[in-house]
């Protein structure tokens, strides 16, 4: 999708084009799961993420940089009360290729630690394309059901669940006290069709897809609504189970289908590579004929034990992945190409098309992501292209139908030199040797509207501050105003209201209910976990999982902001951030130079006046070496590396990849060098392999 080769980015191209992937899949992640108005293509939205995946592994420093291999969905609507995940509803990476499928299966092996001859089997399933669901059993009775939303915090629907026939109100048979069964909410091609004539003949909203129509369904406010859609559900996997019924993912699926559950009958158990790939090529030929959507066949681990030594790599599992079936692709026009100016300052390229239908969807947008992109492809505004998508609505840009193009040729698109919002130069940031990247910003700063409007849309977005009733044109509207034009401005409203310096309810869209509304949302935002704070304010590369890390790692704001003012260059204290596991010197850099800027400082100040960072709720609070800082070295004989780091994530501990004052316990096996000597210097308690086993409870 990007112009330059991997293994020919400079660090700084990459840093850029990392960051700004990060910045359109959390986008795309908000409206996909949380709004049900997909603007991207599962083709586009695969392709970023895969180029993404690509950066990283040429640049494991940027691993931890707002990684789209941490993001999980969006969060929950406020239109329903919230259910908190007992065990979080995590997403899946992707594979594409024959080759990657083999890859998948012998990086499980060398995780493990098997022989690439070892026996190892994997269930085979389809990948249904509708809306996650957990519906969780008490004694064998359905108590609530809740939508994915951000993975830890979902969607109460439980009324709307009730309705739909394929869910049983009570388990079959004998089941565990407490069993969360996870599927997929859906709807069948015939019945999206007849909804959709129903829907055109009652003059009502048209849906895209089955997808959305059936997540459109469950998150009725009025169940009776749900009631009459014709939703299905397909059982697949667990949550919090008091008592496992099975010791393999087969059984468990077996265990579903007595439960009363619809399971689906085309999973197969393959024992190699070459058996899933063929049962992949066996759905793909039925798919056309299922009468459902399906995107994909999802391969898993068959042993459950195994399962759980894998573990997850922080938004997915490692003993899971979804191989995903190709794009489909359809020619249209190039009407125009606007600029959008984003919070960075970044300026993204859109594409407008001439509307064209492609797998029965209407599609008409694409992002052409940089300046780069336009040129290598050479696309000009009245090309025909080539596009593709694979399930929801705006494709991707393949190529250009050269042959198409007028004989008298098009001018070639110039991409703007001055900002399109405020007029300031538009430059390439270069890196330490000259090299340009590929992403061109405005050097408007908070001078720039969009930019500020943009930091301020962020701020009050479902996953930072959650402010309802201050939307993208709320937000526009006040700054517009100069009613708001910083974050601590927003608690200020109020206040200046009864002044009587505005009156919001005068205005055209307000009423007395909506402002009493949007104060009280306001209210309610002045204590918030510190983790979705310090997401909040913007800071570049700092995306929900390092938000989170940080606040793993510090506890409060006020330990974050005061290591964060002394991290200079070879100072401790960015040494302190850069050694939190997951985070590295990219970030570290970043979280300084937002704190060393005086305006930052400024800003913060004001806005501490009106709200309270509240500690991060701890993950696994019951356990031993829960918000413990620990430091693995030495040779582990029981666990690889990569198992004893999950494993201590599992159980609320943080991972530092070195010994200081601040380390709390080292777990040293044989050959442990300067980091046990270092250890024994500062009194740092250190224990075996086996020690560990014990203290966290295994044994």
């Amino acid at each position: 999708m990007k112009s330059t080769p991997i293994d020919q980015l400079t660090e700084a191209q990459a840093r850029a084009e990392h960051q700004k992937l990060g910045d359109e899949i959390a986008a795309h992640d908000r409206r996909y799961y949380q709004e049900d108005a997909p603007t991207v293509s599962d083709a586009d939205y695969d392709a970023l993420r895969r180029r993404y995946d690509e950066i990283e592994q040429a640049f494991p420093q940027l691993r931890s940089a707002d990684s789209l291999s941490r993001k999980v969905g969006s969060a929950p609507s406020q239109k329903f009360g919230k259910v908190k995940h007992a065990v979080p509803m995590l997403s899946l990476g992707n594979v594409f290729s024959d080759e990657e499928v083999h890859e998948f299966v012998g990086r499980v092996k060398r995780f493990l630690g098997l022989k690439d001859d070892a026996p190892l089997a994997f269930t085979s399933e389809p990948k249904i394309d509708g809306l996650s669901c957990s519906l969780r059993y008490e004694r064998g009775e359905l108590v609530q059901a809740a939508t994915r939303g951000d993975g830890f915090e979902g969607e109460d629907v439980t009324a709307n669940v009730r309705t739909i026939r394929e869910i049983p109100h009570r388990l079959k048979g004998e089941a565990p006290a407490v069993f969360e069964a996870r599927g997929e909410v859906y709807m069948n091609r015939a019945d999206f069709a007849k909804l959709n004539e129903a829907q055109a003949e009652a003059g009502r909203m048209i849906y895209a897809n089955p997808r959305n129509s059936a997540a459109g369904s469950l998150r009725q406010i009025d169940a009776n609504v749900t009631a009459q859609r014709p939703l299905r559900f397909f059982a697949y996997a667990w949550g919090e189970v008091s008592d496992l019924p099975a010791k393999t993912q087969g059984g468990m699926l077996d265990f579903l289908h007595r439960a009363g559950f619809k399971t689906n009958p085309l999973t197969r158990v393959c024992r190699n590579a070459e058996q899933m790939i063929a049962h992949y090529r066996e759905i793909e030929e039925k798919r056309s004929s299922l009468g459902y959507d399906i995107d994909g066949i999802v391969y898993k681990v068959d042993d459950l034990a195994l399962q759980d030594r894998l573990g997850f790599v922080s938004r997915a599992p490692r003993w899971a992945v979804a191989h995903k079936f190709p794009a489909e692709r359809a020619r249209t026009v190039l009407r125009d190409i606007e600029i959008q100016v984003g919070r960075t300052g970044a300026l993204t390229p859109v594409a407008r098309l001439e509307p064209v239908t492609v797998g029965g969807v209407v599609v008409q947008n694409a992002t052409l992501h940089n300046a780069d992109e336009i040129e290598r492809k050479d696309i000009r505004i009245g090309d025909t292209v080539v596009i593709q998508r694979a399930g929801d609505v705006i494709p991707q840009v393949v190529e250009v139908v050269l042959e198409k193009r007028p004989r008298a040729g098009l001018p070639k698109y110039e991409f703007p030199t001055k900002c399109p919002v405020c007029g300031s130069a538009v430059v390439q940031e270069k890196d330490e040797k000259g090299a340009m990247d590929v992403v061109r910003r405005c050097t408007g700063g908070l001078t720039c509207p969009a930019q500020a409007i943009e930091r301020l849309k962020h701020f009050c977005s479902r996953l930072a501050m959650d402010i309802e009733g201050l939307g993208d044109r709320q937000i526009e509207l006040f700054y517009e105003k100069g009613l708001v034009r910083q974050p601590a401005d927003i608690f200020t409203l109020q206040k200046r209201m009864e002044r009587g310096e505005f009156d919001l309810r005068e205005w055209e869209g307000f009423g007395e209910t909506s402002v009493r509304n949007l104060f009280a949302s306001i209210e309610q935002r002045r204590r918030i976990p510190v983790n979705r704070f310090v997401y909040a304010l913007g800071i570049r590369r700092i995306g929900e999982t390092n938000a989170r890390r940080l606040a793993r790692h510090f506890g409060t704001f006020d330990a974050l902001r005061a290591c964060a003012r002394k991290a200079t260059e070879g100072s401790e204290q960015r040494a302190e951030i850069n050694d939190i596991d997951g985070v590295g010197d990219v970030v570290a850099e970043a979280v300084a130079d937002f704190f060393l800027e005086d305006h930052n400082e400024t800003a913060i100040d004001a806005l501490l006046r009106e709200v309270q960072p509240l500690p991060m709720e701890e993950v696994a609070s019951d356990s031993p070496v829960a918000g413990k800082t620990i430091v693995f070295t030495g040779s582990l004989e029981r666990l690889t590396r990569d198992e004893a780091k999950a494993q201590a994530d599992r159980f609320g501990a943080k991972v530092s990849g070195s010994v200081s004052k601040k380390t709390d316990l080292v777990v040293a096996g044989p050959g442990a060098g300067s980091k046990l000597t270092k250890a024994q210097e500062l009194g740092i308690e250190v224990i075996s392999e086996d020690e560990w086993f014990r203290r966290t409870g295994q044994g």
